[in-house]
């Protein structure tokens, strides 16, 4: 199976939102008590929307698209201590569960690494979710480093 990575396109988004249910049913796995079970962060309107304001790449096969990673560009300026930079923060990648295990995840991280080194960015970020022990193996894997701990005491 050949597997190719290109930007999505508004005819894409009823299977990105279709992948989208199962990146959430993992959240809601992990935690009940802040995602909605049985939602999704976009639907296919918001899909659509995204698309061409925003760096939405899909990975597919020849017959169907197999995972998605959506990105925003991020630019800080100097301030203070910091020194000014631009971001491609990866908000969401995600790979259908048929899918997984045979390099879908990779290709499509190396197509955004390479989105990020395109449009002259110092770093590419990400969050995972505590634990979210497979997607953080994969990130680990394809040369992720913790930036900064986020902590949270629940009331």
């Amino acid at each position: 199976m050949e597997i190719f990575v290109r930007r999505a396109e508004a005819k894409d988004a009823k299977e990105i939102g279709r992948i989208l249910y199962e990146v959430h049913a993992v959240h809601h796995a992990l935690r009940p008590d802040l995602f909605l079970e049985g939602k999704r962060k976009y639907d296919e309107a918001g899909v659509k929307q995204l698309i061409p304001s925003t760096p939405v790449l899909v990975a597919e096969d020849e017959s169907k698209v197999l995972g998605y990673a959506v990105c925003f560009l991020e630019e800080t300026k100097e301030g203070g201590s910091m020194r000014a930079k631009k971001t491609l923060y990866l908000d969401d990648l995600c790979v259908d569960e048929s899918a997984r295990k045979r390099g879908v995840g990779h290709k499509l991280f190396a197509a955004v690494e390479a989105l990020a080194r395109e449009l002259g960015c110092y770093d590419l970020t990400l969050n995972v979710w505590e634990g979210n022990t497979a997607a953080r193996a994969f990130y680990d894997a394809v040369g992720m480093k913790p930036l900064k701990t986020y902590l949270e005491k629940v009331l």
